[in-house]
């Protein structure tokens, strides 16, 4: 006997709260918001980091419920040798009018683990985020003033002014941190990244390329509009949401700007026998 997909599409209606939605999240509920309340007034205030202690290296973080304190470390450096010279070639493709390639230190793919978003069952995510590095805290202000003043140039002009910065690498760039911006996360939408990161700011970070870098952290989520930021978060804010539009274009509000906070790095190459994931910092003895 045929069934009829009339009867199966008006089920549907009824069914689907039942089959999308996270155990104890009811049907008249938002599914695209975590378990938690972390808005006021259309802001956040992130309180599951502590960086008090950042100039002496130390990061104290609730993980997995837990507060405990992480040593902040720098990446090593291959790593900015490998990301620094990617991005200048890409720099060099947008200039030849050629597209970037999606391999490369600008794709990142972000593992995290914290809380349920009610239209799941896991309380895990994976997202591809753009990433990039964030200038010194002493040289936040200039690299500001630098970009800002070549805002408005011709689009040739853009590129070599990032291209010189990158040329000094972490001379003017922080090698204890790359930064990002959570785009879409808002009151009434919640990525699962969002979710998570609020949560337990703990996530793996790995990049598509040979060589092949990972890096565990500890992300520090910044609120445009939150008052209690201090004087170099503010930059840090201002500096992400600029370098950003200034490749893309002007956006009608600032994003959510997340600071990554380096604690471990791993040589995921393949073909190596001295990586096969390896940790290179903080180092291991040799492997077998």
């Amino acid at each position: 006997m045929k069934r009829s997909p009339g009867l199966l599409f008006a089920l549907l209606p009824l069914l689907a709260p039942t089959l999308l939605l996270a155990p104890g999240v009811a049907a008249d509920e938002n599914p695209f918001r975590g378990p938690s309340e972390f808005w006021s007034e259309g802001r956040f205030h992130q309180e599951s980091i502590d960086l008090s202690r950042l100039d002496e290296g130390v990061i104290k973080a609730r993980v997995d419920g837990t507060w405990r304190e992480y040593a902040n470390r720098e990446l090593p450096e291959a790593f900015a040798t490998w990301s620094f010279g990617r991005r200048r070639v890409t720099l060099e493709r947008l200039g030849g009018k050629e597209p970037p390639q999606l391999s490369g230190p600008h794709n990142a793919m972000v593992a995290s683990h914290g809380a349920q978003r009610g239209d799941s069952e896991f309380a895990i995510n994976n997202a591809v985020k753009g990433m990039g590095w964030l200038p010194r805290p002493e040289k936040l202000a200039e690299v500001i003033g630098l970009l800002e003043a070549t805002a408005a140039a011709d689009f040739p002009v853009k590129l070599a002014t990032l291209d010189s910065l990158y040329a000094l690498g972490t001379e003017v760039f922080d090698p204890r941190c790359q930064v990002s911006l959570e785009l879409y996360s808002t009151p009434e939408f919640e990525t699962g990244s969002f979710i998570n990161q609020m949560t337990s700011p703990a996530c793996a970070v790995v990049f598509l390329d040979i060589p092949s870098f990972e890096f565990k952290a500890l992300v520090h989520l910044l609120h445009p509009e939150d008052a209690r930021l201090s004087a170099v978060e503010k930059l840090q804010s201002r500096y992400v949401n600029l370098v950003h539009s200034y490749i893309h274009g002007d956006f009608d509000r600032r994003f959510i700007a997340a600071v990554y906070y380096v604690i471990e790095v791993y040589d995921n190459s393949p073909g190596k026998p001295d990586a096969r994931g390896r940790r290179v910092v903080p180092a291991l003895p040799t492997m077998p």
